[in-house]
């Protein structure tokens, strides 16, 4: 019997399309489960049985159930890591630097990134403006992140390596959003190193494949 894997989610959550796309890396087949986040389902019965903390995603591979993105990310990358294609390294120290740039967007990135998207993007959709000391702060502070993504670009292909890398998948959903963005398109556009590996990375099939569901859902 083939294992029946569900993804819980909204294709409105850069955490759920940062699975989805790993989802479609690994070529694995999946039946989405969309959760409406404005209805407040994720704060709800019965989701709040598949994750206490109220937050998208959830995973169910077959009996295992997981949420937290990042968590469910590094779990399929193990497990289902296509010979010679694998997201992950076996060796202890090669995935030390790519499980060190899951964390510098965990905790770098994302964070300015995401106030930039809610402040430029998030809040004109409602009719709001943006608080532009907000603004500034963090631009400000995604400009010297992405100081250091140059840098080391400038020595690899992918940010752990020359090898794309679950690090790499995890920036999809935002990067893409904030090339939506032309004040900060530009502060990924201004940095040659920078602009080629974003091009790279979202051009890639897997992601395109989340693009086109988004795309279906909304017609």
């Amino acid at each position: 019997m083939a294992t029946v894997r569900k993804l819980y989610g909204s294709l409105n959550s850069p955490a759920t399309l940062k699975v989805m796309a790993c989802l479609f890396e690994h070529d694995l087949e999946f039946e989405f489960v969309p959760i409406n986040l404005d209805a407040g389902e994720h704060k709800k019965k019965p989701f709040l049985y598949l994750n206490p903390f109220g937050q998208v995603p959830v995973f169910e591979d077959g009996d295992t159930k997981q949420f937290e993105s990042r968590a469910i990310i590094r779990s399929m990358a193990y497990a289902y890591g296509k010979e010679g294609q694998e997201l992950i390294y076996w060796d202890a120290k090669e995935q030390a630097m790519a499980a060190e740039w899951v964390d510098v967007e965990d905790h770098h990135f994302e964070p300015p990134a995401s106030k930039l998207i809610h402040e430029l993007l998030t809040k004109p959709k409602k009719g709001l403006f943006p608080n532009e000391e907000v603004v500034a702060e963090a631009e400000a502070k995604l400009a010297k992140v992405l100081d250091v993504y140059e840098s080391v670009l400038s020595k690899f292909k992918y940010l752990a390596s020359d090898k794309y890398t679950i690090a790499d998948v995890l920036h999809l959903p935002n990067l893409h959003t904030l090339m939506e963005i032309p004040q900060a398109k530009k502060l990924i556009e201004s940095r040659p190193q920078l602009k080629v590996w974003c091009s790279q990375i979202l051009a890639r099939p897997a992601w395109s494949k989340v693009l086109h569901m988004k795309e279906e859902a909304q017609v």
